[in-house]
């Protein structure tokens, strides 16, 4: 039975209980209003690679692939949380979205947590703050960057039971629940940097809570750093090696050790700068060209560490709070500030969601002086103050929701790209990509060449005005571009496969065979170039090496539904006709909307006698590819045996206007024609059946 006095406690606490959660929800539901936009945005770069074509997340491949192979990269985590939401979700954007939104709230209310065990004036408006800066817009509208808001909220939560964790009367938490903070502050760094290698400055990050609790970094505090130090190296050595998989170091992209000492210095104020002003924010800024032999050019850097030098030199007085703030933005800017590799370098040396967790520390300090001001000031100023700080998280908020409308979709994306940065030659190259996937060829050429001639994107470009000029049928500049890529760079194993393809359907067996060699020599794990190799033995009649290089293709990219498809095609060849359908069944259950496949297997329908049932698949095709002349052909092929002569000159004659040299189509086009008794017609269309063959 309860004493009065506990009653009188535990009643005086629910309200406490209640304001603090009332707090923590406005909070959260400011941060979702600011991204709301987000429910109208899709994949963008980068999704596919992370995410709807990751096969440890679409398949063959699974949860263990994530944890025990090379697929892991640097944040296996946040690969299994997507790998949950697939399972839950499918691959509709929205619940991505809306997840990632709810994780930078999250990080909002946990960051107003640490703030207030750290004593910070105004731990509430520099959590409002951080979470509607517009500069977190890339982080959170942006699937990929789950990797920051999961590795971000795990991080806080890290230090917060850190900080209650510390022993001694001074410590926020009190003595008695070290062992257990303790515990779950070790539990929360390793999920941290499981999510991403960023987070490996915890143990500094660690280290300066300590100080600030206590104004000292004890002994006893550097061994309960030990174990996260460890994990730290770890997760940093992971990281290293994926990016230099990546290619990150490539010598095209080698800076000098002076280059990046002087680099750290612009890219340290540009993050400072982009947060006194927001303005303008894009998704890949320019890449600038430091001449690190000019004395001039390290005079950022120089500023740099005058700063954090003076301000521990005075460390003891009233500028404490910023030493504490600015040696946290350095520390946690560590892993970029160009100091190391990283494959994004070669696009721009800074990226806003590279400052996401850094930015914490210099708003967090602004926050603590807007408090200090309004409550050092009158009771009339104190509400303009409050007014002030209102209007400015409402003008935050406000730029948070128009900039989170660059991330509707992959065209939107790049083109406000180039409205901000017109020299961006990725943003062309890729805005070139995207329009070329969807068939604006016109438009896709067009782009390539406005990347042509800057610094990186000529290579890029002229591998992929080759492919666009393959799509065209002008083979002969599809080459002279392959061969200009070449000439940049001879290693360029795209280029050597896409001038394969080009020669191959040029008809030039031998030189098409000895790209798609020299490609796959380059890049041993090049499944397209396997894949394209098949194609041109297929052609040669070798269906039996075709085939084995079909299958190296697939035991590199499990998910190339090309290559199932292809497979497939071959065992017809050889009479296999139970594994080929299993291929290209194999290629549906990849993508359910692949036409090819669908075309493939009632192909065998066909032959089989099953005319209706690959009438049904040949119509799925033509709905879902309406220019696919294979389809159209057998479809007609297979009204021919159903009586239905109307409707299959029809499709034959669509066939032919999409590729006038079918000769199959050209052929069953006759026999419509034939069996309708117009027989000079159909003499007419097996005669040019016989001159295409």
């Amino acid at each position: 039975m309860s004493t009065g006095q506990e009653s009188t406690g535990k009643a005086a606490a629910r309200p406490f209980l209640r304001h603090e959660w009332l707090w923590a929800l406005a909070l959260a539901a400011a941060t979702a209003a600011a991204y709301s936009q987000v429910r109208r945005a899709g994949f963008i770069w980068d999704d596919e690679m992370h995410l709807t074509q990751n096969p440890c997340i679409v398949g063959p491949l699974g949860l263990a692939d994530i944890w025990t192979s090379r697929a892991a990269r640097y944040f296996p985590l946040v690969l299994t949380t997507f790998w949950a939401e697939h399972a839950v979700w499918g691959l509709n954007p929205l619940p991505y979205h809306v997840f990632n939104v709810l994780m930078h709230a999250g990080c909002a209310v946990a960051l107003w947590r640490v703030l207030r065990i750290l004593r910070v004036p105004g731990a509430l408006l520099g959590a409002a703050l951080w979470a509607l800066h517009p500069v977190q817009v890339e982080s959170v509208a942006w699937i990929t960057e789950l990797k920051n808001t999961q590795s971000g909220l795990l991080y806080l939560l890290c230090v917060l039971f850190f900080v209650k964790s510390l022993p001694g009367d001074r410590a926020p938490g009190g003595e008695g629940a070290s062992g257990l903070n303790y515990a779950a502050a070790l539990f929360f760094a390793a999920l941290a940097m499981a999510s991403k290698s960023s987070t490996v400055v915890l143990p500094v990050v660690l280290a300066l809570c300590a100080w600030w609790v206590r104004g000292s970094v004890r002994r006893a505090d550097l061994a309960r750093l030990a174990p996260v130090l460890a994990m730290s190296a770890a997760a940093g050595a992971l990281s290293l090696w994926t990016q230099h998989l990546e290619g990150a170091n490539a010598p095209e992209w080698t800076r000098g050790l002076g280059e990046r000492i002087a680099d750290s210095g612009y890219v340290f104020w540009f993050y400072l700068g982009k947060l006194a002003w927001p303005h303008p924010l894009m998704f890949i800024y320019p890449r600038w060209d430091v001449d690190w032999t000019r004395a001039a050019s390290y005079a950022p850097t120089g500023a740099m560490l005058a700063l954090v030098l003076f301000l521990w030199w005075r460390r003891a007085g009233p500028l404490r709070p910023a030493f504490f703030a600015t040696a946290y933005f350095l520390v946690a800017l560590g892993p970029v500030l160009t100091l190391l590799d990283q494959y994004f370098w070669r696009y721009s040396l800074v990226g806003d969601h590279f400052q996401y967790l850094a930015s914490m520390g210099p708003l967090a300090l602004a926050a603590a002086l807007i408090s200090r001001a309004t409550k050092l000031a009158v009771r009339t100023a104190r509400v303009l103050w409050v007014f002030a700080s209102c209007a400015l998280l409402a003008a935050m908020g406000a730029l948070c929701w128009r900039q989170c409308a660059d991330y509707r979709d992959v065209e939107t994306l790049w083109r406000s790209t180039i409205a901000a940065n017109p020299g961006c030659w990725m943003a062309h190259n890729n805005l070139g990509a995207s329009y070329l996937e969807s068939g604006r060829l016109d438009d896709a050429v067009a782009e390539f060449r406005l990347a042509l001639g800057t610094k990186g994107g000529d290579l890029e470009a002229h591998q992929n005005l080759g492919n666009a000029f393959v799509r065209m049928g002008r083979l002969d500049e599809a080459i002279a571009h392959y061969r200009a890529a070449l000439e940049i760079d001879p290693g360029f194993d795209k280029a050597h496969n896409g001038m394969g393809d080009a020669l191959l359907r040029s008809g030039r067996l031998p030189e098409s065979m000895a790209e798609f060699q020299e490609a796959v020599r380059i890049n041993p794990e090049f499944a397209e170039a396997e894949d394209n190799f098949g194609n041109a033995l297929f052609r040669a009649g070798s269906l039996e090496k075709a085939a084995e290089h079909y299958r190296r293709a697939l035991a590199i990219d499990p998910v190339n539904v090309q290559a199932h498809s292809n497979l497939g095609t071959a065992l017809i060849g050889e009479g296999r006709v139970d594994e080929a359908l299993a291929e290209f069944r194999r290629a549906l259950e990849i993508d359910p909307r692949y036409a090819t496949a669908m075309v493939n297997i009632a192909n065998v329908l066909l032959r089989r006698g099953k005319a209706v049932d690959a009438e049904g698949l040949y119509t799925r095709a033509l709905a879902i590819a309406p220019d696919l002349a294979e389809a159209h052909n057998n479809l007609g092929a297979a009204l021919i045996e159903e009586g239905r002569l109307d409707e299959a000159i029809a499709h034959c004659r669509r066939a032919l206007a999409i590729d006038p040299g079918y000769p199959e189509a050209h052929a069953n086009l006759g026999r419509a024609l034939f069996k309708l008794g117009r027989v000079d017609e159909a003499d007419a269309q097996f005669q040019e059946a016989a001159r295409q063959r």
